[in-house]
């Protein structure tokens, strides 16, 4: 397509300012599915290992004591860890960031289905955020709520913004 049929295809794309925000979100979004993807990586690896020594040395590198009750709690949990649990976080990881990839390419390209995927897929954590906020406030709940709020209400102003554009186009 060329670059003036996608222009009319797509309002967003004639503000540089809309596309360049875009762009940040869908970077936000394509790094969410690195970390995510590596992180199955390395449950991959795990794989071959006991899971209990792998969490007892993890312990021991953070410097935190098997003595204490998390760590106890952590360690017997890792010896329950079984090759289907490991495969089904595999699973699980590889969706997600399927879905943080796919998102991430369609708000690159400035994708309308893309911008109601972030909407929809933002607004899902919210009321987790808010929780977090209430029961918990620190820095890092609170700045992830902001970011998060501010993401969903710039997807709806994109989609409100469209749908206006378009009803002007149609009432010329």
């Amino acid at each position: 397509m060329s670059d003036v049929a996608e222009r009319s295809a797509n309002p967003v794309l004639e503000h540089r300012g809309e596309l360049a925000a875009l762009r940040a979100v869908a970077t936000v979004e394509l790094s969410k599915g690195i970390a995510v993807l590596l992180g199955a990586c390395g449950v991959l690896l795990l794989m071959q290992k006991d899971p209990w020594d792998i969490a007892y040395d993890l312990l021991r590198f953070l410097h935190i004591s098997p003595d204490h009750h998390f760590a106890r709690v952590f360690l017997e949990w890792a010896d329950t860890l079984t090759e289907a649990k490991l495969w089904a976080v595999v699973g699980v990881a590889l969706a997600y960031a399927s879905v943080r990839f796919l998102e991430g390419y369609g708000l690159w390209r400035a994708r309308a289905w893309a911008e109601w995927m972030a909407l929809i897929s933002g607004a899902i954590y919210l009321p987790f955020e808010l929780y977090k906020v209430f029961t918990r406030p620190n820095l890092l709940h609170s700045t992830v709520l902001i970011g998060n709020l501010a993401v969903v209400l710039y997807m709806l102003y994109l989609l409100v913004e469209a749908r206006i554009r378009r009803a002007r186009i149609q009432s010329a």
